[in-house]
């Protein structure tokens, strides 16, 4: 009986690794059939990671946005919303981080930087907002003002950087003022001048406050509450609407830390940028593979960042293209979301694991 519980605790873990494996082995088929070698292209994506110190801190700097962006995508799905707003909501609180730390000058760190931090993880969840107001009171979906905020927000912050900031021949913002930097210079120069930043201490603090608010809260019921099943939640007295902007807000805080670390802490200026760049919807996988669980997220931001970072390390070793990179980390990405061939596959093995427990019973 214990062997049967342990079994079936497992197979919420085992589900998103078969589906990371599977996803491999596609990719790896992809790779011989277009005439590349996988073995030698997954060493050359480990060495890459692992091989020096300066890419395995480059690597760490590639999780962090990850993480974060997957944490807004997940706490929107545990209170039963689809939060695709993620890119808009990372590049609306990397925009007005930048703002903050170009215009304001003379403050210390000690102030400067928390409050560029504060600026833009605040108007990321605002920006979030929106959607969950629009939700609320009107009844749109989030989905599609999601989407279409992503689109103003890329647009807006491309205007906000051209007629506010833009420095003099170039298409991005003037400099950041040191006092508005997050980065760590003597961690940075532990990793050899890999870019990292405070980002590496808050981001897996996001994750423990996600999981504390969610599950050691009563405001935390509440949102579980109302994501199950809105109209049980309001029989019961709770406010709904208030609930579905409250989780949209703090989606979009996630998301707009993850913008606010990438300008404050790795580039220190903001791109005019002509596209998004693409961590918000990479958001939407990872909290996919993490079965939308802090801890889930975690895990599966570290894996994405591998293959992302890595991904360099397969097209200048191995000479594997970028297009078949993308198609091994798509393959894992399609696994991972249709999680019910996974569960085909692994059914035939669940069968035997049971029937041992049940004979050992």
């Amino acid at each position: 009986m214990n062997r049967l519980i342990r079994i079936m605790t497992a197979d919420s873990a085992l589900v998103p690794l078969a589906a990371i494996l599977m996803g491999l082995v596609l990719g790896a088929l992809v790779m011989l059939v277009g005439g590349y070698n996988p073995l030698t292209a997954y060493w050359a994506l480990l060495t890459k990671v692992f091989g020096s110190r300066y890419n395995l801190g480059e690597t760490i700097r590639e999780i962090i946005p990850l993480m974060l962006t997957g944490l807004a995508v997940a706490f929107a799905f545990r209170t039963g919303l689809f939060n695709i707003g993620g890119e808009g909501q990372f590049m609306i609180g990397a925009t007005f981080a930048t703002l903050v730390g170009v215009k304001l000058t003379g403050l210390p760190w000690i102030l400067h930087a928390p409050l560029a931090t504060l600026v833009g993880a605040l108007l990321g969840g605002v920006w979030g907002g929106i959607a969950g107001y629009l939700k609320a009171k009107r009844g749109v979906n989030e989905v599609i003002t999601t989407i279409m905020l992503n689109w103003i927000a890329l647009y807006l912050s491309s205007y906000i950087v051209e007629n506010f900031m833009l420095q003099p021949g170039q298409q991005r913002s003037l400099p950041i003022q040191a006092s508005a930097s997050l980065s760590i210079g003597w961690l940075s120069a532990l990793f050899d001048n890999a870019r990292l930043h405070w980002g590496i201490v808050l981001a897996p603090l996001a994750a423990v406050a996600f999981y504390f608010l969610l599950w050691k809260t009563r405001q935390g019921y509440e949102l579980r509450a109302v994501g199950h099943n809105a109209e049980a939640a309001r029989y019961a007295g709770m406010n709904v609407n208030r609930n579905i902007v409250k989780a949209m807000f703090i989606g979009g805080v996630f998301a707009g830390l993850a913008g606010v670390f990438e300008v404050l802490g790795v580039f220190h200026y903001q791109v005019k940028a002509a596209s998004s760049p693409g961590y918000g919807f990479d958001g939407i996988a990872v909290a996919l593979l993490g079965m939308n669980h802090p801890l889930g997220v975690v895990l599966a931001a570290c894996l994405f960042g591998m293959l992302t970072y890595g991904s360099t390390g397969m097209s200048f070793a191995a000479d594997v293209p970028p297009e078949i990179i993308r198609v091994v980390i798509g393959s894992v990405i399609f696994f991972v979301a249709a999680q019910g061939i996974v569960r085909i596959v692994l059914a035939p093995l669940r069968r035997k694991g049971k029937g041992t427990a049940n004979g050992n019973t």
